[in-house]
């Protein structure tokens, strides 16, 4: 092959090239895509994170991660973590796959990993993968760095979002501590104020028991019955009895003559009263 054969492949290859940039330029100019809201592919296992515009009050922004580590399950993020196997591998010296390999990446720096060749903004994003970095970029990681390659939607839900954390942050040779809040300092007791001392009164002196005057019940008035009339006795005839002294003559030579007493009874009349 000589060498004005070879130009012309060169400059064909070139032609290419230049064709397809700018139709990539021209492409991005005219065509304005949306971000869809929720992951396309469901992950088995794996609860959906909520919606933005569901029935609850759309969540602003991601919640504090201090908090919810304080009850988050590196076990339950395991189960979380199900959602990125698809791009991602979390192994130790694992494969790059869409995105980078996961292993040790709390700390890191942002964009920074031997082999994989990050976005031009994920590259200027700058920093380290903190706690709160990674808090940030999982609810939404296209708002965080516009222009990443990661289409992922992001993990609204809060206490999920902790337990991949956790997770993360144990597939590590030296996991990183995490932070814990101190328990706020307990409020006084509120005192009561003192009750009062209530002295009972004094008894009462006894009032003297009265007793019930006793009325007299006046005994039934006994009307006397009026005598009654008592018919004049009849004279009843008595018989008087009358002696009459006989003498007697004894003849002469005798004892003295005794005089025997003769009894006659005659009727004597009752005088009127």
């Amino acid at each position: 092959m000589d060498g004005f054969e070879f130009n012309k492949i060169v400059a064909a290859i070139l032609i290419a090239l230049l064709v397809v940039k700018g139709a990539d330029l021209i492409s991005n100019n005219l065509i304005h895509p949306t971000m869809l809201k929720e992951n396309v592919f469901q992950i088995e296992g794996a609860a959906p994170s909520p919606q933005a515009g569901g029935g609850a009050a759309e969540q602003k922004g991601p919640a504090p991660i201090e908090p919810l580590l304080a009850s988050a399950s590196a076990e339950k993020g395991a189960n979380v973590f199900k959602k990125c196997t698809s791009c991602h591998t979390i192994d130790k010296g694992g494969p790059n796959r869409v995105g980078p390999n996961l292993y040790d990446i709390v700390g890191r720096a942002i964009g920074k990993h031997a082999g994989y060749t990050y976005s031009s903004a994920m590259e200027k994003k700058g920093g380290d993968w903190t706690i709160d970095a990674l808090n940030t970029y999982l609810y939404s990681p296209r708002d965080v760095v516009p222009g990443t390659k990661m289409s992922f939607a992001g993990i609204k839900d809060n206490q999920e979002r902790a337990d991949l954390i956790a997770y993360l942050n144990q597939q590590s040779d030296q996991p990183k501590p995490l932070p814990v809040i101190a328990p706020a300092p307990a409020a006084p007791a509120a005192v009561s104020p003192a009750k009062p001392v209530v002295v009972p009164p004094a008894p009462a002196a006894a009032a003297p028991v009265t007793k019930p005057a006793v009325v007299p019940t006046p005994s039934p008035t006994v009307t006397p019955a009026a005598p009654a009339a008592v018919s004049p006795a009849k004279p009843i005839p008595v018989t008087a009895v009358k002696s009459t002294i006989v003498p007697t003559v004894k003849p002469v030579g005798l004892s003295a003559p005794v005089a025997k007493p003769v009894t006659t009874i005659e009727p004597v009349q009752p005088k009127n009263k």
